[in-house]
């Protein structure tokens, strides 16, 4: 046998190899990525809104400009944390009428495997001042002043990837 046949076998078992392993790694991150409620896909980075495992919407930061900013000191390290108050992002989403004082909303990090336990009572109450901050990176931290669960470093929700709203108790 020549040599140019044997290369040329030895490129096509490559290729093939190639294309294999490329096709199930494509079709294995295809079975990770659920597909959104909507019919609108989220733009990259945006945080999803889940009403009681249905995605209803998501935000970026620049969704939030026409947001009234507040703003704190944390105490320890006296950095100013200034962002979006938490209940004034969910009211852009979601209907006031629904939103009891023991409506549960979850704000997660998957990241961080970190996530917060909160009632629409903690987040609507303006003393608690739950409010997303943005990080230096760019992604969002969920902070609070006022919250004993929320108001050190610690149990910050830093980059912050989800945001769930249940209505109905378990």
């Amino acid at each position: 046998m020549k040599q140019s046949p044997r290369i040329l076998i030895g490129v096509l078992v490559l290729l093939a190899l190639s294309g294999l392993i490329l096709g199930s790694d494509w079709l294995r991150r295809q079975a990770n990525i659920p597909p959104p409620a909507t019919g609108t896909p989220l733009p990259a980075g945006a945080i999803p809104i889940y009403l009681d495992g249905e995605l209803i919407a998501g935000f970026t930061p620049a969704d939030l400009g026409s947001l009234e900013q507040v703003s704190f000191v944390e105490p320890v390290e006296g950095k100013t944390q200034q962002g979006w108050r938490l209940k004034d992002i969910l009211l852009l989403f979601v209907d006031p009428e629904i939103m009891q004082p023991e409506t549960g909303i979850v704000v997660s990090s998957a990241s961080r495997g970190k996530s917060a336990e909160l009632t629409w009572a903690e987040v609507q109450d303006d003393s608690n001042l739950v409010m997303f901050d943005l990080s230096n990176r760019g992604t969002l931290k969920l902070v609070s002043q006022g919250l004993s669960k929320l108001d050190e470093r610690e149990e910050w929700v830093q980059d912050s990837d989800k945001i769930e709203i249940f209505t109905q108790q378990p």
